[in-house]
């Protein structure tokens, strides 16, 4: 609630930010069906992208969530596991998901405790556009600047050097 407040107010919220080698955060996230997962342990093994976008159903956000649905075999054929994240809630959430098809799970963080665990910036209530992927729950890449019609190409080309 109170970062929620400081975002309402204009104020940006910052944490240090992730870096390479760092660890999943441990979190317990929510879904966009209202569920709960523990993210540190889904993201243990493999790989594992956490994309923020700030707001769901937007013209950058949903072409940034579209690059990676049409990528999708391509990610899982490497075996990739996909989060989307912003401030939205569940509902908002849940629409997006349904309305553009998305193979993958969003998480509704409205209270930005994500993107602050990630050191994600919060502006105006808004979360900045940054990627991470996760190896077996250590940080290898990332992307503050983060593309919207070639985040799954940025994605792609770093798992090819890999």
């Amino acid at each position: 609630m109170f970062l929620t407040l400081l975002c309402w107010l204009g104020l940006r919220l910052e944490a240090e930010p992730l870096e390479k080698g760092a660890p999943v955060p441990d979190l317990k996230v929510t879904l966009q069906n209202g569920e709960s997962l523990d993210l540190a342990a889904a993201a243990r093994t493999g790989y594992t992208l956490v994309y923020f976008y700030p707001k769901a159903d937007t013209p950058g956000c949903t072409a940034q969530a579209c690059s990676l649905r049409d990528a999708y075999e391509a990610l899982q054929a490497k075996g990739v596991r996909i989060f989307g994240a912003s401030s939205d809630g569940v509902e908002a959430q849940r629409r997006f998901k349904e309305k553009y098809d998305l193979p993958f799970d969003l998480i509704a963080d409205p209270d930005h405790t994500v993107a602050t665990a990630f050191g994600v910036p919060v502006t105006a209530g808004f979360t900045s556009r940054q990627a991470y992927l996760f190896h077996d729950g250590r940080l290898v890449w990332f992307d503050r600047k983060a593309s919207t019609k070639k985040q799954a190409d940025d994605v792609l080309t770093v798992l090819g050097k890999r």
